[in-house]
């Protein structure tokens, strides 16, 4: 039934216009019914917005069967979550039906080493379902007003996930030719899918007219609710119709059927389910839009004034509770960065473990050699400065601190960093171990908790770092290491500002492999006992 125009136009406070939503109150009860107020015209022009009650309608009890349904079924776009996800199950369900009988009446072909029967495979029928759905509800397949291609890419990217997972549990258990057969099956799954969605795509197209379609008004006849309309008209598979514009300031015609005061009659009139704020800049006309929908049960939705920007993502982040929209986002190589880190604990842990004698035989040496701690504890400045405690096998006498003012004039090294050669302060056994580096071992236990990496920026003490130039306070942008680019390339180099060179190109080329490189040219330095 197309909207109604053509009734004469009523105050809204002599009507109820709000629209009905099945089994929003209890059973019916006797007893005088009270009326819904609506925000009178007058109090919109004249400001009072703010005294218009906010209260939240009841809705129904929160009881445990309420509690325990899915997020997707008590949203507004539950029905064709339903549809969809009811589809794709009952399709990859036939689909492995297909595959159990194909295996069943033609047993000589013996492509995989395993005899399946159809009803063995309708337990991984419904698994293999499950985790196509789950991953294309997270990935947004299910949401309105995507086109064939994004569908596409979505949907191949859950089968692929899904199929994966479900292969390597079964590998794990059952003969890889299994696995084989899962894989085979996905292929399958994915053209059957998306060819439905095709077809599901032309018929809706083909439609003259949709059950299911949401009436939509568009408060604001600006260029931002222009091309909101625009894009309605052009994707009439979203589920949208524009039913008309609201607008103070532009003049009735080219689809502005009324202004805001007139938002009561016209989404009963038109059977409007959604109004659209299209960038509004009036707060009160915001605030009276919102409380008027409200009242008259109407979905509300806001395109928000991004001056040409485009946001990041398809999803707001909170902060408490306000939205936040995304403009710009650095990409991050979190992947690659994830597996540096399981790297290092692996790396750092079996090297503590096999290393342990060892080291407690460097221990009882240094006991041996001086008068002093073990390990020496020192800050540092880590990622972001953050500080932290770094140990190293102490390698020199044990008021070392102390004397390092004294010896500053003697520095060899340009810029804030601090060494010279025949350091008084070593001790004996201390030139042997920092002739093999094996005064850093105590670092890995530093790995193991974070602080540091195997492979990264040294860290500075704080008094170098307290020298530092603002542009020298990019290497500290990344988690430091035992061991850098700057080390196995310049180690002797007496140029501060060559080493931050260093470990700038270190960070902007990063990858994993750079990182095994320099760990396997740290072994052979190491192994040459070139170290300071």
């Amino acid at each position: 039934m197309p909207p109604l125009r053509h009734f004469r136009q009523q105050e809204p406070q002599e009507i109820d216009c709000a629209r009905l939503i099945p089994g929003e109150a209890p059973a019916f009860q006797s007893g005088k019914k009270e009326r819904a107020q609506s925000v009178r015209s007058e109090e919109f022009r004249t400001g009072n917005v703010s005294e218009i009650s906010t209260e939240v309608r009841a809705t129904p009890s929160d009881n445990a069967f309420v509690l325990l349904v899915p997020a997707p079924l008590q949203s507004r776009m539950a029905w064709r979550w339903l549809r969809c996800a009811t589809g794709d199950l009952a399709l990859v369900a036939l689909n492995w039906r297909l595959i159990g009988a194909l295996l069943v009446f033609f047993p000589q072909v013996r492509v995989f080493d395993t005899a399946v029967a159809p009803v063995s495979l309708l337990g991984v029928a419904v698994l293999h379902a499950a985790l196509i759905i789950l991953m294309a509800y997270t990935e947004g397949l299910y949401l309105r007003g995507r086109n064939l291609r994004q569908e596409a890419r979505i949907l191949g990217k859950a089968v692929l996930w899904a199929t994966t997972v479900l292969g390597f549990a079964y590998a794990l258990q059952a003969p890889w030719a299994t696995s084989g057969l899962i894989c085979g099956a996905g292929a399958l799954h994915f053209g059957v899918l998306l060819t439905w969605r095709w077809q599901s795509a032309r018929q809706e197209r083909g439609a003259d007219q949709r059950s299911d379609v949401r009436n939509v008004l568009i408060v604001g006849a600006g260029g931002v609710g222009r091309r909101v309309a625009s894009y309605v008209d052009g994707h009439p598979e979203a589920g949208r119709s524009v039913y008309g514009f609201l607008d103070n300031e532009q003049p009735l015609g080219d689809r502005v059927i009324g202004r805001v005061s007139d938002l009561a009659w016209l989404a009963r009139t038109g059977f409007v389910d959604e109004v659209i704020l299209a960038a509004p800049r009036d707060r009160d006309m915001t605030l009276h839009v919102l409380r008027e929908a409200q009242r008259l049960r109407l979905d509300v939705e806001m395109v928000p004034e991004l001056f040409g920007c485009e946001p990041v993502g398809t999803e707001f982040e909170r902060v408490g509770n306000l939205p936040v929209i995304c403009l710009h986002a650095e990409r991050m190589p979190a992947l690659g960065l994830g597996l540096k880190r399981l790297v290092d604990v692996v790396g750092a842990s079996f090297a503590l473990a096999i290393l342990s004698p060892f080291l407690a035989l460097i221990a009882g040496l240094i006991k041996l050699d001086s008068p002093g701690t073990v390990l020496y504890c020192a800050q540092r400045a880590g990622r972001k400065s953050r500080l932290f405690h770094c140990y190293k096998f102490r390698t020199m006498v044990s008021n070392a601190d102390e004397l390092k003012d004294r010896l500053r004039q003697n520095n060899q090294r340009s810029g804030p960093f601090f060494k010279i050669a025949d350091d008084p302060r070593i001790t004996r056994l201390g030139r042997v171990l920092r002739r093999y580096s094996l005064d850093e071992l105590p670092q890995l236990w530093n790995v193991v908790k974070g602080d540091m990496s195997l492979v990264g920026p040294r860290p500075h003490p704080l008094d170098d770092i307290a020298a530092y130039e603002v542009e020298h306070l990019a290497r500290l942008d990344v988690t430091p290491g035992i061991t850098g680019l700057w080390q196995v390339t310049a180690r002797r180099d007496p140029s501060f500002q060559r080493g931050m060179e260093l470990d700038r190109e270190y960070i902007r080329t990063w990858s994993l492999g750079s990182d095994m490189r320099i760990l396997l040219r740290t072994f052979l330095a190491v192994a040459r006992g070139s170290g300071d």
